[in-house]
């Protein structure tokens, strides 16, 4: 299985001498994001009845100004007049005042920040007596080499007064494409809410040539003076009306594509149907400029671990737990062509199989569990605005809870349960044997690339192995070449027009295999 972390290897030891000698800066949010700590957030309000204006505010979006006291692993530091807003759609049902919320640092203040970060999001753990969903569903997404924001634990006072533990989780903007992109040049669409009475879900389905045929589908949050929607438009006629054969074959030079099927299959795997797989909302798309091709970024995880109980599959009213991997709501395309063409859903297979092999399993998200639940069970149990109690806290955290009706209520599955339940039933359903019995030294002898170092023409050779996929990175993992094979034992590539330099060739047999190699270019 090719991902991101095997790239990552193969290029750290191909050029670690090229590598050597250079620095690396500090991620923007490194100190608010750091584990294993929780942020203090001290809020000021100088508004007489302050949080009947956030309220609202609420429908308008419009922000209040309040002075913030910030203390994270490196220290106190103090803010005026920061913008902070109500947030939230669901999570607004929150039965008392904790309320979703978002601080913007330069609101009021021109280029004030934090740790290099302007924005930062305040989730409520609606729906959540083990106040981590989220959490741990990021950090084993990030893990796992998907495009998800970093989130943290953060303990929050309003005048004063102890509001409770969040969880507080990056914004997506120009800085987060900066560090885990490497490129925020290109348009950021993010899909719409889709809530209340709206019946406009973010369904990648192509409904014309025009912007305004999306716009209540989708936010463009990056190059809004230009405001052009032509390139979204394209990619959704792509996924709508190409053949099966063009679809199949052109897909991965428009997307990310390995990252996009773990993204799916950790949604899966999860139950984590408030996403395109179920409700058609809370993710990004992102046209990288760079590499031109679309990459997919997650949102809003408080609803993984089978929390989502609105709509009509699975999610309203099903059993969570034997989600199929292939489960997904009517009318979505991109799901859809994927899984009907048996060469993407094969690829789709490995990947799955490989996160449950290596993420997706007692063993590994246990001790994550284990380890929020230390840093964070004395401030749960301080936090008196909270939507469940502290002996149901302590029970969820390994065994579902039964709690009452209404918002919140119902059956609620307990972490470690739902990932054992879960586990159990896929390891029935799915063959993963099919793609992890054959590993790299199997047959990274075959591989042949000649002549090396090329200058015009390079011809890879594999013997008689199935191919899937052939990739070609450069040195920073920035893809090069792809294509898509099945049957041929060689490929002429074209190289006279590339730079001179080293490239990690990649290639991945249909039986899960994978081998790689390096190629030199010198004219």
């Amino acid at each position: 299985m090719i991902k991101k972390n095997t790239l990552t290897i193969a290029l750290n030891i191909v050029f670690l001498m090229a590598l050597s000698g250079f620095g690396y800066a500090q991620i923007d949010g490194d100190a608010v994001f750091k584990n294993d700590q929780i942020i203090q957030i001290e809020l000021t309000f100088h508004q007489i009845s302050f949080f009947d204006s956030l309220e609202a505010n609420y429908i308008t979006g419009e922000y209040m100004k309040a002075d913030l006291l910030l203390t994270d692993s490196t220290g106190s530091y103090t803010y005026l007049n920061v913008g902070i807003r109500l947030k939230g759609n669901s999570t607004y049902n929150h039965p008392n005042d904790k309320k979703a919320f978002k601080i913007d640092f330069n609101e009021y203040v021109s280029g004030q920040k934090h740790d290099g970060l302007k924005k930062l999001n305040f989730s409520n753990n609606f729906k959540d007596p083990s106040m981590m969903r989220e959490k741990v569903f990021f950090d084993v997404c990030a893990d796992a080499g998907v495009q998800v924001p970093r989130s943290n634990f953060a303990n929050v006072y309003f005048n004063g007064t102890l509001w409770g533990l969040y969880t507080v989780v990056e914004q997506i903007d120009d800085q987060f494409l900066d560090w885990s992109i490497l490129d925020d040049d290109g348009n950021l669409f993010k899909a719409g809410d889709n809530f209340g009475t709206s019946n406009t879900p973010a369904d990648l389905i192509y409904y014309g040539s025009i912007a305004s045929d999306f716009t209540d589908r989708y936010e463009l949050k990056t190059n809004e003076d230009v405001d052009d929607w032509t390139d979204l438009i394209s990619l959704l006629d792509f996924i709508n009306n190409s053949s099966g054969f063009d679809f199949t074959e052109n897909l991965h030079s428009k997307m990310e594509l390995t990252e996009y099927l773990r993204s799916v299959a950790l949604d899966n795997m999860f139950s984590n149907l408030d996403s395109y797989t179920g409700s058609a909302r809370n993710y990004y798309v992102y046209h990288n400029m760079t590499t031109d091709k679309w990459e997919w970024i997650k949102w809003d995880g408080n609803e993984s671990f089978g929390s989502y109980s609105a709509g009509g599959g699975p999610a309203g009213g099903t059993n969570n737990l034997n989600l199929d991997p292939d489960y997904h709501d009517t009318d979505r395309p991109l799901l859809e062509n994927i899984f009907a063409s048996s060469g993407l859903y094969n690829e789709y297979l490995m990947e799955y199989c490989d996160i449950m092999g290596e993420h997706f399993n007692s063993s590994y998200i246990d001790p994550i569990i284990d380890g929020h639940k230390a840093l964070i069970q004395s401030s749960v149990y301080a936090d008196n605005k909270k939507m469940y109690t502290n002996a149901e806290f302590d029970t969820n955290i390994d065994s579902d809870i039964s709690s009452g009706g209404g918002p919140g209520g119902g059956n609620i599955y307990g972490l470690k349960s739902f990932i054992q339940s879960r586990v159990s039933y896929l390891e029935g359903v799915v063959d993963c044997s099919l793609f992890t019995s054959v590993h790299e030294n199997d047959w990274s002898n075959q591989i042949e690339i000649y002549p090396n170092p090329a200058n015009s023409e390079v011809v890879l050779s594999w013997g008689n192995k199935d191919v899937l996929r052939v990739t070609v990175f450069n040195t920073i993992g920035i893809e090069k070449y792809s294509n898509y094979q099945t049957s041929n034992s060689l490929l002429t590539i074209d190289v006279s027009d590339w730079t001179n330099g080293m490239y990690v060739v990649q290639i991945v047999g249909v039986d899960g295999s994978f081998s790689t190699g390096v190629l030199s270019v010198t004219k």
